[in-house]
């Protein structure tokens, strides 16, 4: 399968804040090339470790952001490094990087020069606060930046004694990356008609405080805050609890409730093909419901029988679970458009049929382990322009020799290379 942005040559700088753009370009078929100082990235050094023995081509992490990359090292604080860089992003299309802003100015490899090298390269830069402005030198980490942007306040549970939750996985940086990627594109769709690349300026704070849904708007309009609920949006008026234990002893999430005759209807089918229909006490309020032309969901604060209505379908939900095991749920749930899912510990969703059914997890051959490993495949699916994982992680420096090799680096040259990576 040929990638959607084959074709396309992207050179990323290697650290927490890019990789996952480099994943989501390289994943879709761009010629993604990290690089890496000498010594490896400080990400090969990050736990957890294949087989729990700790090494710099062992790391889980470094093998989830770099797959389909090419990599190689350079050590950009010496001239013959920078020469190599800038020989590269020549030839190339995109310039990732995520390095604190100053840095590469002071090394030369600024805007205005890279301009200089190739005036159709597109550089976007990811930084925590942007490249100007009284926070761009701030150090900040993707807690710090979860939490002074929003996402956190929202995340956690009804009982406030306990202290918000920030959500796992580098979610600051993956943010910010899918805002870098996408913005790439836009710029590289715009190159014909501009007649050049431009400058893109991802700043991760921004990004995550508009990911905080009704957390900034319900603020800026309203001037309410909102408050974190168990696995529900965080909201300034209390919500119904939306968590559910099911026949077998596991907990499901059932999203925001039922808000068309539509859903109701879908919900009394599926209590009549259970055959639950003649037990269930409410059976008549679900049937009104459905009939109805239209329910409005804010209009139940005023209205005790849309209230009513409303908390009959909440009723209903916990009268099959209190009958199905919570795979059952799940399927019967999104087979009739409802919108609700399992509470999985991480290394459980791998395996779930519909997961699997669906080509999530995908097994990777790392020739130097001698087997193959299962991967998170695509985040996403399209019909036109496939997703695939191409290889595994590089190696340190694996592609120094077909990368640099065509720059015109010597054989020579290469080995002392080698040699600096080694030591």
């Amino acid at each position: 399968m040929s990638g959607a942005l084959d074709g396309l040559r992207v050179v990323e700088l290697a650290g927490e804040r890019t990789a996952f753009a480099g994943k989501l370009l390289a994943d879709m078929g761009a010629d993604v090339i990290v690089v890496e100082p000498p010594g490896g990235d400080a990400t090969r050094r990050c736990g957890p470790f294949v087989d729990d023995e700790p090494g710099t081509e062992r790391s889980l992490y470094w093998w989830y952001y770099n797959t389909s990359k090419r990599g190689i090292t350079l050590d950009l604080e010496t001239e013959r490094g920078r020469e190599l860089l800038e020989a590269l992003l020549a030839r190339s299309d995109v310039l990732l990087e995520g390095e604190d802003p100053g840095r590469l100015a002071r090394l030369g490899i600024d805007r205005d020069r890279l301009q200089q090298v190739n005036d159709q390269l597109v550089m976007t830069s990811i930084t925590p606060f942007g490249r100007s402005g009284p926070r761009s030198g701030a150090p900040a980490t993707d807690l710090t930046l979860l939490a002074g942007a929003g996402p956190v306040w929202s995340c956690g549970y009804d009982d406030h004694s306990l202290p918000p939750v920030r959500g796992g996985g580098n979610q600051a940086f993956h943010t910010g990356a899918h805002w870098a990627a996408m913005a790439t594109l836009v710029a590289l769709l715009a190159r014909p008609e501009l007649g050049r690349g431009q400058h893109i300026d991802v700043n991760l704070h921004a990004a995550s405080n508009v990911s905080t849904e009704a957390g900034s708007y319900h603020y800026l309009a309203a001037g309410e805050v909102v408050q974190r609920q168990t696995g529900r949006h965080a909201s300034s008026t209390p919500t119904p609890p939306a968590q559910i234990q099911c026949a077998d002893g596991r907990w499901l999430n059932t999203g925001i409730g039922f808000r068309t005759p539509a859903e109701f209807a879908a919900l009394c089918e599926w209590l009549e093909t259970e055959r639950l229909d003649d037990r269930f006490e409410a059976m008549d309020a679900l049937r009104a419901a459905a009939a109805r032309e239209s329910i409005d969901m804010f209009a139940a604060r005023s209205d005790p029988e849309l209230a009513a209505l409303l908390a009959a379908g909440r009723e209903a939900l916990a009268f099959l679970a209190a009958h199905l095991g919570a795979y059952e749920m799940f399927v019967g749930a999104q087979g009739r458009g409802m919108p609700m899912g399992i509470i999985y510990a991480p290394e459980e969703a791998l395996s779930d049929p519909h997961h699997v059914a669906r080509g999530f997890p995908v097994e990777v051959f790392h020739e130097d382990l001698g087997r193959s490993v299962v991967y998170p495949g695509a985040p996403y699916r399209f019909s036109a322009t496939p997703w695939r994982l191409v290889s595994r992680a590089p190696h340190l420096g694996e592609h120094a020799a077909e990368v640099l090799g065509a720059l015109g680096v010597s054989a020579e040259e290469l080995a002392q290379l080698r040699e600096r990576e080694i030591s």
